[in-house]
């Protein structure tokens, strides 16, 4: 530059090349650890937990713990504004979980979908869940705080379905009326219309009902069954006293810690009254979710590839092939089922050498002037590849049963660790 002084000039050489060197060293933190495989596997990202409401996402135990993503209604959201959101979160964490309610609403779960198939990408995962509100809130809690460890997506996708079986999620309700996910007798209808009526309703991992009131001899009602491992309870009070689950149901089941919440806004439509409290006891220890997942046997999707625990994966939904691993080798087995060397139509196309039928039919028709020959050797070659055939059918089919009574006890132990022992 015309008219600068030199010490002007060797001021801007060493800015410029402080700026190529800050450049270097961005570059080389933004791919520090990534493989060559991470644009497509996501090595070295966390995954991103999604949900539905504000309401299930509850406060995190510790300052590490990450946030989840909402998706907000079709009517309070435009769908291109979701659809941005959504491809900007792929790109930082590779892959996403949804969880999301069954009763979610069919516009709102048609737009989960929708977003998925415009992005055309198999990263996303839907996962439904039959909790309550507060005990679907508690699953993604723990959810969250296991995207922080070296889990794979589809192991993190996969243990959902094995983290809610070990969430005690119920309620205390005035009545039952109107309770419509769980089963109620009649006469427990009946009795809702008691103005004193109290009832305790665990809806999972067992559903259970009973009534919490002394009725009108003074008799004490049962308890709920609780968990046999080390739990803290989560609870929210809604038009209710909560007395009866910080003072009576958190001694019986012996949980560590009592926490309260909001109550979720699905609790009052879930469970069919205002007048409830609804609780919920999980593990609260990361180290032990972490061993409950790793304890559980892991398989390869033989069509994504992911790593997934349980019988299907979260991913692309394909079932686990237990024992196989791999489409070959279910090709492979597939084979011969296909072939049927010992089939009717093998037998009249290529007659081995002893075969009763093959000298007559390498012979003219021509040979014998009546054609005796011909008529008297055709039923005997139709016999003998009908029998072929039948007795290859049986055999196909007591194979197939027999690997059908093989994959019933893997599928059913796939999914179910007992955390006692943790």
């Amino acid at each position: 530059m015309a008219g600068e002084r030199p010490g002007q000039k060797l001021f801007r050489g060493l800015g410029s090349a402080r700026m190529v060197w800050c450049r270097q060293i961005n570059m080389t933190i933004g791919y520090l650890g990534r493989g060559p495989d991470t644009e497509r596997s996501g090595a070295g990202m966390t995954t991103a937990i999604a949900v539905t409401s504000h309401s299930h996402m509850l406060p995190p135990p510790d300052r590490h713990t990450p946030r989840a993503h909402v998706f907000e209604p079709p009517d309070e959201q435009p769908f291109d504004v979701a659809l941005a959101q959504t491809q900007r979160l792929l790109e930082q964490h590779g892959h996403m979980i949804v969880v999301h309610p069954t009763t979610l609403p069919k516009a709102f779960l048609h737009r989960l979908h929708a977003i998925r198939s415009v992005l055309e990408t198999d990263r996303i995962a839907l996962m439904p869940t039959a909790l309550p509100p507060l005990g679907t809130g508690v699953l993604v809690r723990q959810l969250r705080q296991l995207s922080l460890c070296e889990f794979s997506p589809g192991v993190l996708g996969a243990s959902v379905r094995l983290l809610a079986h070990y969430i005690y999620a119920g309620a205390l309700l005035n009545s039952v009326a109107k309770l419509d996910h769980l089963p109620v007798s009649y006469t427990e209808h009946a009795r809702s219309w008691n103005p004193k009526a109290q009832f305790a309703v665990l809806a999972t991992p067992t559903p259970q009902l009973v009534r919490t009131d002394s009725g009108a001899r003074g008799v004490a009602r049962a308890a709920l069954t609780g968990p046999q491992f080390p739990t803290h309870l989560t609870y929210a009070d809604g038009q209710l006293n909560s007395d009866w689950v910080t003072s009576l149901l958190a001694p019986q089941w012996r949980v560590g810690q009592v926490h309260e919440a909001y109550l979720p806004a699905e609790s009052a439509r879930w469970w069919g009254t205002g007048k409830l409290v609804e609780f919920a006891a999980a593990i609260p220890d990361v180290s032990v979710l972490y061993r409950l997942v790793s304890s559980v046997r892991r398989d390869e999707c033989h069509w994504c590839g992911l790593e997934l625990i349980g019988d299907r994966c979260a991913f692309c939904a394909a079932p686990a092939p237990f024992g196989s691993g791999s489409r070959r080798a279910a090709a492979v087995r597939a084979a011969p089922a296909r072939s049927r060397p010992g089939s009717a139509l093998t037998s009249r196309i290529a007659p081995g050498p002893g075969d009763p039928g093959a000298g007559s039919g390498g012979s003219a028709p021509g040979s014998g002037r009546d054609g005796a020959g011909d008529r008297a050797d055709t039923p005997a070659r139709g016999g003998a590849g009908l029998g072929a055939f039948l007795m290859q059918k049986h055999a196909a089919a007591a194979q197939k049963q027999a690997a059908a009574a093989r994959s019933e006890p893997q599928s059913s132990h796939a999914v179910v660790a007992d955390p006692r022992g943790l």
